[in-house]
């Protein structure tokens, strides 16, 4: 079955766009604005201690600390500052509204116009179901190149030639977008291989339930099903954040017999500046822990069902703590994060006359 490049346009409008910021508006956060201003979505934008105190872009929400802590979240009330974790109040925030769906990505990340096309949950892709560890960005380009999060074991192992993929409409209620010229790769790459790279935009690759890539918050949505997934830890590596969110979210997934899948670039990156050594640094646990902790997930036992979603997450974070590779405070912000999600109403179903 051959995959279709064209997204029909629109999507859907009073979805939400999440980005956290500690810089002044710029390019990328006015292209978001006029775009998700005439796609009819939500834009939020959650600040720090280091955002401008002054920061003011007309037709986005823009939230500082205070207003964050003003809300009536118990999340809020917890979650420490200085960390890219204040992105799940945008996340609540946007749950609260009742957003159909959550997309996510980072202040310079610039918009291409597949970005607020229309997703669709079921969607047509090659299917990787090898149960380990699969560097996806080799289906998307030649160069040696690997996601953030990928243990360096895995970078070079094995893979099933593109051409011998089967294809198949999958549920993907989890779906990670690529993003060219500086895409999300870790430290020891931009240490030492070239940028910018781009990919191949022909092509869609989901993981099957038990195979497993490393994705990030850059350019990812999310259905209303998998919202409680969106917890980013904080009582962690800020680098490995959003990866073992990942893992995390990947290993529920799979309980409910959901593809992840890996699609076409709809973003590309103009970088913020980084302090690479740090950036390293950051990722050290990661470099000797993740395939532990995939291990660690994969022996848990979880039953499927959305319904079992929110007890799954903490047993998930609950074998992290026990690790010792995320905090045992985390426990305590990921109740506020459940708490919270439980106090939304539910919507009414429509009465039949």
């Amino acid at each position: 079955m051959s995959q279709s490049t064209h997204i029909i346009p629109g999507i859907t409008r009073g979805s939400a766009l999440v980005v956290t910021s500690i810089n002044p508006p710029n390019p990328v956060m006015t292209s978001l604005r006029d775009s998700a201003r005439e796609n009819g979505v939500r834009f939020l934008v959650m600040g720090d201690t280091k955002s401008p105190a002054d920061f003011r872009l007309d037709g986005c929400e823009y939230m500082d600390l205070p207003a964050q802590f003003n809300t009536d979240l118990k999340f809020a009330a917890l979650c420490p500052i200085r960390h890219c974790a204040l992105k799940n109040i945008g996340y609540l925030i946007a749950m609260q509204g009742g957003a159909p769906l959550i997309i996510e990505t980072d202040d310079d990340n610039f918009p291409r116009p597949g970005f607020f096309a229309a997703r669709q949950r079921e969607t047509s892709a090659s299917i990787v179901s090898d149960r380990a560890g699969v560097n996806l960005y080799r289906y998307f380009t030649d160069a040696m190149i690997w996601p953030r999060g990928l243990p360096l074991d895995m970078i070079q192992a094995p893979m099933p030639a593109f051409e011998m993929l089967p294809t198949a409409a999958v549920d993907c209620p989890i779906q990670q977008g690529l993003a060219d010229a500086n895409p999300d790769v870790d430290a020891i790459y931009r240490l030492i291989l070239p940028l910018p790279q781009d990919f191949l935009a022909d092509r869609r690759v989901a993981l099957a339930p038990g195979a497993w890539c490393p994705f990030n918050s850059q350019n990812t949505t999310w259905w209303p099903e998998t919202y409680p997934l969106l917890y980013l830890p904080a009582y962690c590596s800020f680098r490995m954040t959003d990866i073992w969110r990942s893992f995390v979210a990947q290993r529920i997934a799979s309980a409910n017999g959901w593809h992840v899948p890996f699609h076409e670039p709809t973003v590309w990156q103009e970088r913020n500046d980084h302090n690479l050594m740090r950036d390293f640094a950051d990722e050290v646990p990661g470099y000797l822990n993740n395939s532990r902790i995939r291990e660690t997930l994969e022996d848990l036992s979880l039953p499927g069902g959305v319904a079992h979603i929110p007890d799954n997450l903490r047993t998930c974070y609950e074998a992290l703590v026990g690790l010792c590779v995320v905090g045992a405070e985390e426990l305590s912000l990921l109740d506020a994060w459940l708490d919270d999600i439980a106090a939304i109403p539910k919507p009414r179903a429509e009465s039949v006359a």
